[in-house]
């Protein structure tokens, strides 16, 4: 009879405990829900006020032009050097297969359009934003939190134009421009991976390349990198400008602007093949 009844107590103990724990992941299932919304409402009011606040004076060009040297011109040693090291081993991994099957021909035509439509655009933009996006949340949140943007405010500066609005744009400009470039520079790492192992001419590899693309290929890859460099700048711009909690927010606002700017890439990247695929230009 004890036996039975410490069973029963046991069992009894086991489900209360049981209970409490479901209940404690329905509350953090909710919480982080309602974090994730919040989030997101938080990011659409900061992008509806930059774009009603962008095109506004007072215009901060000296500010802005700065900003295009620091992101687009000091990022491009890093952008140059991954898109080499892409084409090359992008085309060494590649040649295997394609003498397997008889079209070792066909290599430069292979990694022309697979760089240019798609792995270039990407993965310049993840570089971009490991690098870009944790330096602007970095900054942003080390001026918030010793207070110089709201040191700013007071002496009439308007903070928002002078800090968010010039690097938006200037991400949102410059990381085109970075992806032609690191598109170049991959087909450059592309032709002399062909050559390690063969022997083709430069002007043959290029040829081969631009008559297998099309503007179908070129512009919707182009297009879309406008929208990375947006989401890169708007969303490290957003962490920082909204950092606290002193020199750990400053870190916490770094890290939130690479991982959430990284995942709106492939978003949007999904949304992007997608939108052309519904058009035709696939």
């Amino acid at each position: 009879m004890f036996i039975k009844k410490s069973c029963d107590r046991h069992h009894r103990i086991l489900l209360l405990k049981q209970e409490v724990l479901m209940n404690i992941i329905k509350m953090n299932s909710y919480n982080n829900a309602g974090y994730f919304l919040r989030e997101v409402g938080e990011i659409s009011r900061f992008i509806v006020k930059f774009l009603s606040t962008w095109f506004k004076p007072r215009y901060e060009i000296k500010e802005f032009f700065k900003q295009c040297f620091v992101i687009g011109y000091k990022s491009l040693p890093l952008i140059g050097l991954t898109g080499f090291i892409m084409g090359l081993v992008l085309t060494m991994q590649l040649r295997p297969s394609m003498v397997d099957y008889g079209v070792e021909s066909e290599i430069p035509v292979i990694v022309g359009i697979a760089i240019i439509r798609e792995i270039g655009p990407v993965i310049t933009a993840l570089i971009f934003a490991g690098k870009i996006g944790s330096s602007i949340g970095a900054e942003l949140g080390s001026m918030k939190v010793t207070e110089q943007i709201d040191a700013m405010e007071v002496s009439g500066t308007n903070p928002f134009k002078y800090l968010v609005v010039s690097r938006v744009l200037a991400t949102t400009l410059m990381l085109p421009v970075l992806t032609i470039l690191s598109d170049v520079i991959s087909l450059y790492g592309a032709y002399l991976g062909v050559n390690i192992k063969g022997e083709t001419s430069m002007q043959l590899f290029w040829s081969q390349v631009i008559d297998a693309l099309s503007f179908n290929d070129v512009i919707p890859s182009f297009i879309k990198t406008y929208f990375f460099g947006f989401a890169v700048g708007i969303i490290g711009c957003y962490k920082g400008y909204n950092s606290n909690k002193g020199t750990e927010g400053v870190g916490k606002s770094a890290n939130a602007s690479v991982v959430i700017a990284s995942v709106l890439i492939f978003i949007i990247d999904l949304l992007a093949v997608q939108i052309t695929d519904l058009l035709g230009y696939n």
